[in-house]
């Protein structure tokens, strides 16, 4: 309603995750480009955590609005629910009928559809958002999922969205595999004052007037304190105040303004003092830096232990190959010694052949002199034979030439 006030387009301020408003912080950027890598190289398993309002869902609409046409997305919102209802709810927003299905079925038909979409070149992406709330047994049947697979790659890309439980969650014994699968993560961080100050002045330009209203400097510390860099907590302020400026009509803010709806605003809603902080914003900024720290030292544990064990896998290939090329060598050298002895006893084999054949010829020579004398002396016998019987002392006298 105060719009044409500030001569703005749109409110600056709406607690719609509109993906138009993104605010690239520093920690927003680094799991924006995370993202968009782990999409590009189809990492699998991505993890986004953030506190409630930090902007999550907005950079999730983000990512969604860039994807290329060759992608097939499934959201999903409601996360109380079973098994087979996150599975129904799966299909069902992947396009997949799932009327009277039970969940075996639900199983089958998924996996032929993401067989199919592989075998068109389409990547099917998954998106839970709220993960905090599945149980540890459902985050399970997550990880069930992404069994599958091809020889060389991921059917199906999980981004898991949640609050920082989740990250409590995931570090349950029992959830170690799923632990292990989760090849990027990225958690957004609250904006420190200079980004709170650069989130509200981005906001009022992408909705139309930079300049529709003035901070004083002590407002924007003020905005920054009891927001504790939360954007949902900043639209939530800055919202009323520009409500409150256009009721007093005017376009500069003052600490006492603030201070005046900020007290307004938590005696109807509490959004800033409850049990937990002891009604001290500095103490929920404090809690917030402990959590970012801590996070910090788990992600720095994580890495080594990751390196460490990249580590003792390369030592433990090396020397797999290493024992593979002794092998190698020993088997090279039967080789040769074996070829040594094959080519030696071809050379025996040829020597043997070649006396054989002179042998050979030899004898075929003898046998054809032979079979000359047998003609011979065949035709010698017949003459005898033609030899009348009266010339008896002829035909001695023949044979005796014969024979001598």
């Amino acid at each position: 309603m105060y719009e044409q006030f500030f001569s703005l387009k749109t409110k600056p301020f709406d607690l719609v995750p509109n993906p138009d408003f993104l605010f690239l912080s520093k920690s927003h950027k680094k799991a924006r480009v995370y993202l968009d890598y782990g999409i590009k190289e189809r990492a699998g398993f991505i993890l986004v955590t953030g506190e409630v309002g930090s902007g999550k869902t907005t950079i999730v609409r983000d990512l969604i609005k860039g994807l290329n046409g060759n992608s097939t997305l499934s959201r999903v919102f409601n996360t109380k629910v079973t098994s087979e209802q996150l599975m129904t709810m799966i299909n069902e927003d992947f396009g997949l009928d799932v009327h009277n299905k039970d969940k075996i079925s639900l199983l089958r038909e998924l996996n032929d559809f993401l067989i199919d979409q592989y075998a068109r070149k389409r990547q099917p992406i998954l998106i839970i958002d709220e993960a905090q709330n599945l149980s540890p047994e459902l985050l399970e049947e997550v990880r069930m999922l992404s069994n599958l697979e091809t020889d060389r790659t991921k059917l199906l890309q999980i981004i898991l969205v949640g609050q920082p439980e989740l990250t409590k969650t995931l570090g349950r014994p029992e959830l170690r595999q799923l632990r292990q699968r989760i090849n990027i993560r990225c958690h957004l961080f609250p904006l420190t004052a200079e980004e709170t100050e650069e989130y509200i002045l981005h906001r009022l330009e992408i909705a139309g007037n930079r300049e529709a209203i003035r901070f004083e400097k002590e407002v924007i510390d003020a905005i920054y304190g009891y927001s504790r860099g939360i954007p949902r907590l900043i639209n939530i302020i800055c919202d009323f105040l520009m409500l409150s400026a256009f009721a007093e009509e005017t376009k500069v803010l003052t600490a006492e303004v603030v201070n005046e709806v900020i007290g307004e605003l938590e005696s109807e809603n509490r959004y800033w003092h409850d049990e937990s902080s002891g009604n001290n914003p500095s103490k929920l900024e404090e809690s917030a830096l402990i959590e970012n720290t801590e996070h910090s030292a788990r992600m720095l544990k994580i890495s080594k232990e990751r390196f460490l064990q990249i580590i003792k896998e390369t030592v433990t290939r090396v020397d797999s190959l290493t024992e593979e090329f002794s092998k190698l060598q020993i088997f090279e050298r039967g080789r040769n010694e074996i070829l040594d002895r094959c080519s030696t006893a071809e050379e025996a084999l040829n020597n043997h052949i070649a006396r054989t054949d002179r042998q050979l010829s030899r004898l075929s020579a003898e046998m054809e002199d032979l079979f000359k004398k047998m003609e011979l002396l065949r035709k010698q016998i017949d003459i005898i034979h033609r030899v009348p019987p009266s010339s008896q002392k002829k035909k001695k006298g023949l044979l005796r030439r014969i024979f001598s």
